[in-house]
């Protein structure tokens, strides 16, 4: 009998939404909406509904996946056993760029804030403190992660809903440019050219990263083939409700915004909405949004690093380990943390630029799995499963793949470059011994807490 510590099942359905919307940060359609507005030729709508449409598919992919393959690892696991084990660990070597960088994006973000409400502390020292801070709610355990969240989600989406309710009472008391809450107005493109709203939704889809995360934490989840497939749909819907609604009532509220600055374009708006007290409830409610993104991330990416380990893909006894006591990768946490102080001396682009080509990267194989394992390996090919797992998964590896040559040449070069390295890892290790430790993880049994 195995008495090794393992992961704890523990995680339901809300707590598994709420993980996932908190990775996502639901506010984070306010810290990109000057560089998005620009970008779709203010047809955020239009922008949002492609967006949507685009992670939709990738999203049945996911659900599809997770159900084949129940365990730790996300797109990793599903393209080593559908497709290669070398691809997988290609593809897993892309998305460690996503997972690990995210943190730092939230890190920093959450510096750049702190900062501004109080000058006189310089950013690094709010990088220090939020590092520490994620590491030991991060420790304590998976429970303690998914109360937090659940309390930032709340929040975040009360202030969407009363951001709204203000754009409402604009338009009802004819402070507004419309008089009426109801137009076709925003799904139409008007003279702006299909491209740029394209470009915009490639930009847009940024918005929407995270409901993949969860996938990560299957095996602290009760029934995962049913409970992170149920998950990742409402993440992902309840995500693009907020974002085309928010869309919606600003764009027929106030077509003639305009701004100077794109960093700061959202600021603005909300203080066109609500005046001061609005704009100051903006500010509050970024720093938790910024905070709990900052504590998902790390749990994403520590069990990500787990699997990892467990295949022996990196060193399985420092990767594996899981504390006796806390049911967590602590040593995986404490490797994420001191990564993380990398957030004192690299700039917010830097890292965004290794999320999005990490990202992009992974959806694209995970569509690909799809096709691989359902359609080809078990041949589910009568006319619905050719439509569920051809069709489906072949429109979103399309979608997302033209998006990720949307990516700028730096972009792009940088992403070739990390694959190169991993390549060279993966080369030098199966020189040295196995690539991989063939074990299947199909049916993994863990002990309950």
């Amino acid at each position: 009998m195995n008495n090794q510590p393992a992961l704890s099942k523990s995680l339901k359905v809300y707590q598994i939404v709420f993980l996932g919307l908190a990775w996502m940060t639901p506010m984070i359609f306010f810290t990109v909406y000057g560089v998005a507005y620009d970008a779709a030729g203010g047809q955020m709508v239009l922008a949002y509904l492609i967006a949507f449409l685009a992670i939709f598919f990738t999203a049945y992919s996911y659900s599809r996946m997770v159900k084949a393959y129940p365990i730790a690892g996300s797109a990793f696991t599903y393209t080593k056993k559908a497709i290669h084990p070398r691809l997988g660990f290609l593809v897993g070597w892309a998305l460690l760029l996503d997972y690990i960088f995210s943190p730092i994006i939230a890190i920093l973000t959450f510096g750049i804030f702190m900062h501004t409400e109080f000058p006189s502390i310089p950013v690094y020292v709010w990088v220090i403190v939020m590092n520490i801070i994620l590491a030991l709610v991060n420790i304590v355990g998976i429970k303690s992660v998914a109360r937090i969240s659940g309390i930032s989600v709340v929040v975040q989406v009360l202030f969407i809903s009363l951001f709204c309710l203000f754009i409402i009472k604009d338009i009802a008391t004819g402070q507004a440019s419309s008089s009426t809450l109801f137009s076709l107005h925003p799904f139409l493109a008007s003279d702006i050219p299909f491209t740029t709203i394209f470009s915009g939704a490639a930009l847009i889809c940024f918005c929407f990263l995270g409901f993949d995360a969860v996938t990560t934490m299957a095996e602290e989840t009760i029934q995962p083939e049913k409970t992170i497939p149920k998950a990742i749909f409402l993440i992902v819907c309840i995500a693009a409700v907020m974002y085309i609604a928010i869309s919606y009532f600003t764009q027929i509220a106030y077509p003639g915004f305009t701004f100077t600055n794109p960093d700061n374009a959202a600021y603005t708006l909300v203080k066109l909405v609500g005046g001061n007290l609005l704009s100051s409830l903006f500010i509050t409610v970024l720093i938790i949004a910024t905070f709990t993104q900052g504590v998902s991330s790390v749990t994403s990416v520590t069990r990500f690093l787990y699997a990892l380990g467990r295949e022996s893909v990196l060193p399985q006894k420092v990767f594996s380990y899981i504390h006796p006591t806390f049911k967590t990768p602590v040593v995986n946490i404490l490797l994420v943390t001191a990564f993380s102080f990398l957030g004192m001396f690299i700039d917010l682009n830097t890292a965004v630029t290794f999320v999005s080509f990490g990202a992009l990267t992974a959806f694209t194989f995970v569509n690909v799995s799809v096709i691989a394992h359902f359609y080809i390996k078990l041949k589910k090919r009568s006319f619905t499963e050719t439509i569920l797992y051809l069709i489906f998964p072949l429109i979103g590896a399309a979608f997302i793949g033209w998006l990720l040559t949307l990516l700028n040449k730096d972009t792009l070069l940088i992403g070739v470059a990390w694959l190169t390295v991993g390549f060279l890892y993966l080369f030098v290790k199966s020189r040295l011994s196995a690539p991989f430790v063939k074990r299947d993880h199909s049916k993994v049994t863990v002990p309950e807490k």
